[in-house]
C-alpha cells in the first residue's frame, strides 16, 4: 500500500537556480507530482555549463514535469488561471516585485483556488529589506557566517550554497505543517521563507555562544576555527598522503585515541585546559603520530577502539564509499546518454514520484499539460508559434560539444 504523505498531490514549482527546486524535489521524493513553470530561456541552472545543464539542475530537477510558458504574456496567463485550480501546492522563489506583475501571489492564487498552499522563498520576510534581493552568499555575508570563513583573510562563501537548501527544508516544513491540518486558515496556507531568516535560525547557537562569552568575559571571542579551539581536533595527513579527519572534543576523547594508537597519555597534555596552553606542542604530536601510519592503518586502530574518524574525500570518491552504496540510497538514471548516480532523501519513505526518471527536457511535458487543462492541438500550436508556451527542439544537444586543442 502506498503510504506516502504526498502521493495525489500536485506541486507547480515556478522556480530557479536552488532553493524552490530543492524544496520541490524533496516533496517530489516524498511522492508528490511537480509540475516546473518555466520561462522561455528556461531555468538559469539549464544552461550553465558548455551552454547545457548543471549538476543542480540534473539533481533537484530529476522526475519533474517541464511546462514552458511566458507568464507575461495573455495566453501565459490564461494556461496560468486554468492550471492553478488543479494543483495543490504553489512554491516559487521570483522576486517580490515580479511575483506580483505576474500575479504569483497568494491573494491571486488564492481567488483561483481557496485551498491552495502556497509558499515563497524570498531574500526577505517583512522588514525594512522586504523587497530586496538576497542569494546565498548574500546570506551568509549578512549572517556571519562568511565573517568567520576566510581564504587568505578575506571573507569568502562556503561553496555549497547551503543557505538556499536551508531555507528549502524550511519551506518543505511549512508546507507539511499546513497540508497536515486540513481546517488550515490563510494564514497556515500562505509561508513565506526568507533566505536571510533562515540563516538566522541555523545559526542561533552561533549567536547563543556569542552572547554567552559577552556575559561571562565581556567580549564576544568567536571561535577561531570550525575545530572550536580544541587542539588535536581536525584533519592531519596520513604516511600514504591521504587525510585523516579526528574528533577530539573530550579529554576522554584524547585518552581513547592514545590508547588505540598504543602510547601513553603525556600527563602534562591531560587535560583541555593543558592542551589549550600547549597548543603548538599538541598538534605538533598529533601530526608526527598520524604521519607514521597509512591511512589503513590508523583507521583500523581507531575503528576497533570506537573513535570518532573518518576520510577527507574529495567529491569524486564520496559515492563509492560502500556505505554510500549500501541499500537504496542512490537513485541510478539516465540523462542525455550518461549515468548518473544521485543521492535520494536520507531517510525511508514509500511512493516516491518517477525517482529514476531524468530531468526533463525544457517544455518537454507542455503540450500534455495544456492538453489536460484543455487546450486543443491547435490552441496549442498558436501558443508556441506565438511564443507563449514552448517545446524542445527534437534531437537538439543540450551541451555544446567539447572543442580538441588547438594544434
Amino acid at each position: 500500500m502506498n503510504r506516502s504523505l504526498l502521493a495525489g498531490k500536485t506541486v507547480l514549482e515556478i522556480g530557479s537556480m536552488l532553493a524552490a527546486p530543492f524544496a520541490a524535489h524533496i516533496l517530489a521524493q516524498m511522492g508528490a507530482e511537480v509540475i516546473k513553470l518555466e520561462p522561455p530561456i528556461g531555468d538559469p541552472t539549464r544552461s550553465l555549463v558548455r551552454g547545457g545543464p548543471s549538476g543542480t539542475y540534473i539533481a533537484y530537477s530529476r522526475g519533474k514535469r517541464s511546462l514552458c510558458l511566458d507568464l507575461a504574456s495573455e495566453r501565459g496567463q490564461e494556461v496560468f488561471r486554468r492550471l492553478v485550480p488543479k494543483v495543490d501546492i504553489i512554491l516559487h522563489n521570483l522576486a517580490p516585485g515580479s511575483a506580483r506583475r505576474l500575479g504569483v501571489t497568494y491573494e491571486e492564487c488564492a481567488k483561483l483556488n481557496p485551498a491552495i498552499v502556497f509558499c515563497h522563498i524570498r531574500g526577505y520576510n517583512d522588514g525594512p529589506q522586504a523587497e530586496e534581493l538576497a542569494s546565498n552568499p548574500i546570506a551568509e555575508a549578512a549572517t556571519g557566517v562568511m565573517h568567520e570563513h576566510r581564504i587568505d583573510g578575506r571573507p569568502t562563501r562556503l561553496g555549497p550554497s547551503y543557505h538556499d537548501q536551508f531555507a528549502g527544508c524550511y519551506a518543505v516544513i511549512g508546507i507539511l505543517g499546513a497540508l497536515l491540518d486540513p481546517r488550515s486558515g490563510p494564514e497556515q496556507r500562505k509561508i513565506e521563507v526568507g533566505l536571510y531568516e533562515a540563516g538566522l535560525h541555523v545559526a542561533a547557537r552561533d549567536f547563543a555562544g556569542i552572547q554567552l562569552k559577552m556575559h561571562l568575559t565581556g567580549r564576544p571571542d568567536p571561535e577561531p576555527s570550525g575545530e572550536f579551539s580544541m587542539p588535536g581536533y581536525g584533519a592531519y595527513r596520513t604516511a600514504d598522503d591521504r587525510w585523516i579527519y579526528l574528533v577530539m572534543l573530550t579529554d576522554r576523547h584524547w585518552s581513547d585515541f592514545w590508547a588505540a594508537m598504543g602510547e601513553p597519555v603525556d600527563p602534562a597534555l591531560a587535560t583541555l585546559r593543558q592542551r589549550k596552553k600547549e597548543r603548538e606542542r599538541v598538534e605538533a604530536q598529533m601530526r608526527a603520530v598520524v604521519e607514521r601510519w597509512t591511512y589503513d592503518g590508523i583507521a583500523a586502530r581507531l575503528s576497533a577502539a570506537r573513535f570518532g574518524f573518518t576520510e577527507v574525500l574529495s567529491m569524486d570518491r564520496v559515492l563509492d564509499a560502500p556505505q554510500a552504496r549500501h541499500g537504496n540510497k542512490l537513485a541510478e538514471l539516465q540523462f542525455q546518454d550518461f549515468a548518473f548516480a544521485l543521492p535520494d532523501l536520507p531517510f525511508q519513505t514509500e511512493g516516491v514520484a518517477a525517482p529514476d526518471l531524468p530531468p526533463p527536457l525544457l517544455g518537454e511535458h507542455t503540450v500534455a499539460i495544456l492538453n489536460s487543462l484543455g487546450f486543443s492541438d491547435g490552441e496549442c500550436r498558436a501558443a508556441i508559434e506565438a511564443g507563449a508556451a514552448k517545446v524542445p527542439t527534437p534531437g537538439a544537444p543540450v551541451w555544446a560539444p567539447s572543442r580538441a586543442p588547438a594544434a
